[in-house]
């Protein structure tokens, strides 16, 4: 197969659009798992947290303003053909850039502190981005963007837990981290699971999940009964919208797997809020 080129910029102008389209607007999916959520929460003041929620969604696209005032640090996939080429710079130097254009051209709120655990000076345009690249078949670039607010990312956490402990094991674990979440990363959630691998494999499957639309179920068996169990366990906690209590507080929780050492069973929780934004495209 011939190589296919593909010029630097067009991925800078790619990376702006899909963070300020992220930023302004719900997917599809999202908002049709709120209004279920909305149709099926048992509490009033639940109800009227989620029509204000779906309120703020319509309203946001409409006056071109972010759908919340966190815009989040750039996480950015590239998943680039091993049939591509890419011609005229460095593919994370083009990232950056657009990132650095969408977020100033968008009206974002730039998140990026330089040294994390001392000075914490602003960047000033939301860069450097989290980027990680795979090489797959095939001669396009797939990008997605998942713009990650502190709320939810905050409430991130890593096990290890014993092979023992099994599939009940990892319920309770991760049914414990969205109870002592409580109302911060701003539920309702989607949960993202990571199971197996290396713990940083597993932190990044749980992160990775985030991309699927809500609610789709896994294409493994297996892991679609976890994740209905888990989603079960999780909303009879009661927290609900916010925290203020309810029936609903997760959307969805999405699984994801790996292999991992036979002395070892590896579990990570990713959180998302209901402000759930996302976006992707194939060049």
């Amino acid at each position: 197969m011939a190589i296919r080129e593909i010029e630097i910029s067009s991925i800078t102008q790619v990376v702006s659009r899909l963070f300020q389209e992220a930023c302004h607007r719900l997917p599809p999916d999202v908002l049709a798992a709120l209004e279920k959520a909305r149709d099926a929460e048992e509490s009033p003041i639940a109800r009227d947290i989620l029509d204000s929620l779906l309120l703020n969604a319509e309203i946001a696209p409409r006056e071109n303003i972010p759908l919340c005032q966190d815009t989040g640090l750039a996480v950015v996939w590239l998943e680039i053909g091993q049939d591509v080429h890419i011609t005229g710079g460095d593919v994370h130097d083009a990232v950056d850039e657009g990132v650095r254009i969408g977020y100033r051209e968008g009206y974002l709120r730039k998140s990026v502190v330089e040294r994390p655990y001392t000075a914490r000076v602003n960047t000033g345009d939301n860069t450097p981005a989290d980027v990680w690249i795979d090489i797959v078949p095939g001669d396009r670039v797939r990008i997605q963007v998942l713009p990650k607010g502190a709320g939810s990312e905050n409430m991130s956490r890593l096990t290890v837990l014993t092979p023992a402990q099994g599939r009940e094991g990892v319920i309770d674990y991760v049914t414990k981290v969205v109870d002592e979440a409580g109302g911060n990363p701003c539920p309702p959630l989607i949960v993202g699971v990571g199971i197996g691998g290396t713990t940083e494999k597993t932190m990044m499957l749980a992160k990775k999940s985030l991309l699927r639309p809500v609610g789709q179920p896994s294409p493994d068996a297996e892991n679609a009964a976890l994740e209905r169990d888990l989603l079960a366990s999780i909303n009879a906690l009661g927290v609900g919208a916010l925290g203020y209590g309810g029936t609903v507080t997760a959307l969805a929780v999405h699984v994801e797997t790996f292999p991992c050492h036979i002395a070892s069973l590896p579990v990570a929780v990713n959180l998302q809020c209901h402000s759930a934004r996302r976006g992707e495209a194939i060049i």
